[in-house]
């Protein structure tokens, strides 16, 4: 995990932890996932970071860029 992430991830005891990246503690514990993706998203677009859910099994379910994107899409005339 990188430190400018914010992660979703499952709680080993049950439920789900927003994780900052690089961090082993949890900014905050939620017992459903998309109370939990609802609040991460906050964060992540108020930090300009980028958002990534991961699933039961901790692979990555999805990613959002919430900050300055990079590689932003080329238009296409």
């Amino acid at each position: 995990m990188t430190d400018k992430s914010h992660h979703v991830v499952p709680d080993p005891d049950g439920g789900w932890n927003v994780l900052k990246g690089g961090s082993d503690r949890a900014s905050k514990h939620f017992e459903i996932q998309q109370a939990a993706i609802e609040w991460a998203r906050k964060v992540s677009r108020t930090q300009k970071t980028e958002l990534v859910i991961h699933r039961r099994d901790g692979t990555i379910l999805q990613k959002d860029l919430q900050g300055h994107d990079p590689l932003p899409p080329r238009d296409h005339k």
